[in-house]
């Protein structure tokens, strides 16, 4: 098993270049299986994520083939050879977003059988507002054993109200709806780039969608779509990851590729802590120029600050002056970083969903263990600011979505090397 070992106190200096968004692939990819066709899909990050999801198609009989070397960052996808309709729990245990060919597949066959979602441990994340949706649709749903089994003809409009908004629960409802006979209106809906992204393509392929970037989206049903090509988003949670990583090592970064206007929320907090942060187009510029100032910080959705980079401010408020609370209201279980950023010396208390922090001087680098996959970033900030060597275990949790992001910081000056854990 892997293992990262950084040397912190290295300031970091130059440019990053942003990946395509994980969490804009994944829907996407989910949306090929609503036509035969080739699709091109540009942009795609190299992470285990998308390598899962790929997977689960080529189980589905859908044909996935990468560029043609390492570097190529684009992948062809023909899925006019789509002959199941059957998610096995083998592949969808490893992510949850595999939930998402729920509803393309019953919108092309009229049938589906996929497995309950695992994915990373940080709450339950109830796939119930999906399973809502597609009955009001005219699904008929079961559970046996550990798989949803739906059944329908042609689907129809629906009015489908969210308690609580939800990203993979629009994007499901929204690719259900786009071959079903009628309008479906979705309220309280996912406001995410992501969401926008999965919209706009379902749209290039010849669906009717309106109100994307509100709280409102109707979906007019068509016959049929047609495969289309496709650029993914740059990943604004990584572009965020990078942005606070200058501020807990210090230096100057530029960060390329990055859509700003998909940060607001990031970028207005960051400046509050007194980071120097500049944009120009595609391109922000983040400067650490003396300490770091207490900020308070609510996780809400989009266009909220995102839970998302909730773990990496986290650590720069360990370093900031003064007191702070960061209160998540998206998940009940995401503070399991704080244990692994306490062996550091981060003072930090949890009380229910907030985090009480107290700026140290300084952190101290110590042997952790990662427990998701924004935890880990957390841990590699927190190596990057402390004093000594931090060796950080389960990197797994990385790969799902970070892309060579050893290779990226150690470009710009840290002292990060990967390496195999001795038994």
């Amino acid at each position: 098993m892997d293992q990262l070992v950084i040397q912190g106190r290295h300031p970091l200096r130059g440019t990053i270049r942003i990946s395509g968004a994980k969490n804009a692939a994944l829907p996407i990819l989910a949306a090929t299986l609503l036509t035969g066709g080739t699709f091109r899909l540009q942009n795609i990050p190299r992470l285990v994520d998308i390598k899962t999801f790929t997977d689960l198609l080529t189980d589905l009989g859908v044909a996935v083939k990468y560029g043609a070397d390492n570097d190529s960052d684009f992948l062809d996808i023909d899925s006019s050879g789509l002959s199941d309709h059957e998610a096995p729990y083998d592949l969808v245990r490893r992510m949850r977003a595999s939930i998402l060919v729920l509803g393309p597949l019953i919108s092309r066959f009229g049938k589906a059988r996929v497995s309950l979602p695992g994915g990373c441990a940080i709450g339950a994340r109830p796939i119930n507002l999906h399973l809502k949706g597609l009955e009001l649709m005219g699904v008929k749903l079961r559970l046996k054993e550990g798989y949803i089994e739906a059944r329908a003809g042609r689907l129809n409009g629906a009015h489908i109200y969210f308690d609580t908004p939800s990203v993979t629960g629009t994007e499901n409802l929204m690719m259900a709806a786009v071959l079903a006979n009628g309008t479906t209106v979705l309220g309280n809906a996912a406001r995410e780039p992501e969401v926008v992204a999965l919209g706009q393509m379902l749209n290039q392929m010849g669906a009717k969608i309106r109100g994307l970037g509100s709280n409102t989206v109707k979906i007019e049903g068509v016959k049929e779509l047609r495969s289309v090509d496709w650029e993914i988003v740059p990943d604004r949670i990584e572009a965020g990851t990078y942005m606070m990583a200058a501020g807990a090592a210090g230096g100057e970064l530029i960060i390329e590729n990055v859509m700003a206007d998909h940060l607001e929320a990031v970028i207005s907090k960051l400046r509050s802590t007194g980071l120097q942060i500049e944009v120009d187009n595609a391109r922000i510029s983040v400067r650490k120029k003396g300490i770091l100032h207490s900020v308070d910080v609510k996780t809400l959705p989009y266009p909220g600050f995102p839970t998302d980079l909730q773990a990496q401010i986290l650590v720069l408020m360990a370093l900031a002056g003064g007191l702070s609370v960061i209160t998540e209201t998206i998940f009940e279980n995401r503070f399991m970083h704080v244990a692994e950023l306490r062996r550091l010396g981060a003072d930090i208390k949890v009380e229910g969903r907030s985090a009480i922090i107290k700026g140290v001087k300084e952190l101290n680098g110590a042997p952790v263990m990662a427990t998701d996959l924004r935890a880990s970033a957390s841990l590699v900030l927190a190596g990057l600011a402390a004093k000594g060597t931090t060796t950080i275990s389960r990197v797994y949790h990385l790969d799902r979505g970070y892309e060579h992001l050893e290779q990226k910081l150690a470009a710009v000056g840290a002292k990060i090397k990967r390496e195999k854990r001795p038994d």
